[in-house]
């Protein structure tokens, strides 16, 4: 097989500071990272796995880093052509939401990465609805979902968004619920402006756990990621082609998705 595949959630940091970073997340989850958090260490090992296309972000923790961070990535997009799609961030304590957003659409940026759990607010604080409304019908919103050491980005949390704003689509990282997985996908599943990938999740499920949540979605609603800098994309690879997927399922799950959403255009050999 070689599809043209799409890892829809890389975090990447600057050279200089990227071995920090990584290292902060490490400490965050009590996880080992497996990767650089570079772009160039992310097209090197990736690209030698088959994967073609990146959607790049990373999260300003402070509203001071919204604007450099995002035109860094809009930076990092424009040096890597037709590789990358980025998305920007926002910090929900902003003093100038639109201002904010207006900008990283300017810089061709295509939609919108949040990390409750890192930034400290609910996904149904007012000042988290006030962003989802202005991205409403505009530009596609992506947040890292779950985690039962945190009450901010698990499945209550979001369910209100995806009911007061049926025009927004929103991307659910980690199936929804980060080891949450099922209870998440029990809860979330069939909502029509949903869609989810499956980033930091192969490690602790089994193959018949991962099936299950993704026909329970539905295959057109899940997409491919890594979580890098977390984890290989050689090995969650692997680990995919072994589920038993129809052909289809995995086209759907490893680029057209991310094409729809995200408005990539499809994949051509230069």
């Amino acid at each position: 097989m070689n599809y043209p595949v799409i890892d829809c959630h890389c975090h990447i940091y600057p050279e200089k500071i990227a071995a920090r970073a990584v290292a902060a997340i490490s400490r965050f989850y009590s996880l080992p990272m497996h990767c650089g958090g570079t772009v160039q260490d992310l097209v090197k090992q990736e690209g030698a796995a088959g994967v073609k296309r990146y959607v790049i972000f990373s999260v300003a923790t402070r509203p001071s880093q919204t604007r450099s961070i995002n035109e860094f990535i809009a930076k990092t997009v424009s040096e890597h052509p037709g590789i990358m799609t980025g998305l920007g961030t926002i910090h929900p304590d902003s003093k100038d939401m639109k201002g904010d957003i207006d900008h990283l659409e300017s810089l061709g940026l295509h939609g919108v990465k949040m990390h409750p759990d890192m930034q400290k607010f609910r996904i149904d604080d007012p000042r988290c609805m006030k962003i989802c409304g202005l991205c409403e019908e505009r530009m596609p919103v992506m947040f890292h979902t779950g985690d039962p050491r945190y009450n901010y980005s698990n499945p209550e949390q979001l369910i209100p968004v995806l009911d007061r704003f049926p025009g927004l689509t929103v991307i659910a990282a980690h199936f929804g619920g980060w080891y949450i997985f099922g209870e998440a996908a029990e809860k979330l599943h069939g909502r029509p402006n949903l869609y989810v990938d499956c980033s930091s999740s192969f490690y602790t499920l089994t193959p018949e756990e991962s099936l299950r949540i993704i026909r329970l979605y539905g295959a057109d609603r899940v997409m491919f990621g890594t979580d890098y800098p977390m984890w290989q994309a050689s090995k969650e690879l692997e680990y995919f082609y072994k589920l038993g997927l129809t052909e289809e399922e995995q086209k759907n799950i490893l680029y057209q998705n991310a094409e729809k959403v995200f408005g990539i255009k499809p994949y051509t050999e230069s």
